[in-house]
């Protein structure tokens, strides 16, 4: 009997904003909305030309066969990405990868999310409060107007702190702020989980290391075929090479090597660059009719 021939469509069924340059996409991906699980991500790629980029699965919809993928437009792809619309397929979405966060009964967590890291920490909280956790929830931005799933995230919380950097909303200062406080009124914390920039997470870390507090970083280095192969996305993580895409992107923060991640990561900033000045400079052309 012939192999039945599945079809991947790829198409985006809904796209609405949530932030200044951050955009929600439902995508159709029945397969991966079946198998995901906290902490897995995609593969995406806009167009035939357009280079691989990993994006958490924030939500998927078993009985709509699809996935939401949450998108910061900050260099070329993410903000071509962001240009797509409703009814538009992606080339490639590729999932789901890395390994699932380990979801256990462990009593208090406490997930933190900076900036477009509370996309990423919103199926874990989720995943916890379901295990039957007590889940405090951290989630920040520089400003208001830039704090996103604030609603998501009370409902997968106990207890939800808002941080802004310039106090706008919620108390001001930075999302490890709160969790120094639990630390040193002698709060019991059986796990912490934190995502966001790396200067934040190496933070949380190093904030929780002297209380042996247990602590997950998710990492996102330069990452390209997701298997591995490439070498891109390795990390060190307690003295030995790891490799976020099939290793992670979850890690012991405890265990990271976070100065050599940040230099690793400003590598090809250069590139990365350009890159973004070319792709402006070709709609800009584009819109005036110059090509």
């Amino acid at each position: 009997m012939p192999r039945r021939k599945v079809k991947f469509v790829n198409k985006i069924i809904e796209k609405r904003a949530i932030a200044e340059a951050i955009y929600r996409f439902v995508i159709e991906a029945p397969q991966i909305a079946r198998k995901r699980r906290a902490g897995n991500f995609v593969i995406v790629r806009a167009n035939e030309t357009a280079e691989r980029v990993p994006l958490t699965i924030v939500d998927a919809d078993i009985e709509r066969g699809t996935i939401t993928l949450i998108v910061q437009g900050v260099g070329k792809t993410t903000r071509m990405l962001n240009t797509m619309h409703a009814g538009e397929v992606l080339a490639d979405v590729i999932g789901p990868l890395g390994h699932a966060t380990p979801i256990e009964r462990l009593g208090t967590v406490v997930c933190i999310g900076g900036g477009v890291g509370t996309a990423e920490v919103l199926p874990i909280a989720r995943a916890l409060k379901t295990a039957g956790n007590h889940v405090i929830s951290i989630i920040g931005a520089r400003s208001r107007d830039l704090l996103i799933l604030e609603a998501e995230m009370r409902a997968a919380s106990d207890e939800l702190i808002i941080v802004t950097d310039d106090g706008s909303y919620g108390r001001r200062g930075l999302v490890i702020d709160p969790l120094k406080e639990m630390l040193e009124q002698g709060r019991e914390l059986n796990a912490v989980y934190a995502i966001g920039p790396l200067v934040m997470m190496r933070a949380a870390a190093k904030t929780t290391e002297s209380y042996k507090v247990k602590t997950y970083v998710s990492l996102n280095p330069v990452m390209i075929d997701g298997t591995g192969m490439c070498g891109g996305c390795r990390v060190t993580v307690a003295g030995q090479t790891r490799f976020a895409c099939v290793d992670g992107p979850e890690f012991d923060g405890h265990q990271v090597d976070f100065d050599n991640l940040i230099m690793r990561n400003r590598a090809y900033q250069e590139q990365e660059r350009a890159a973004l000045e070319r792709y402006e400079a070709a709609l800009v052309a584009a819109a005036e009719g110059l090509v």
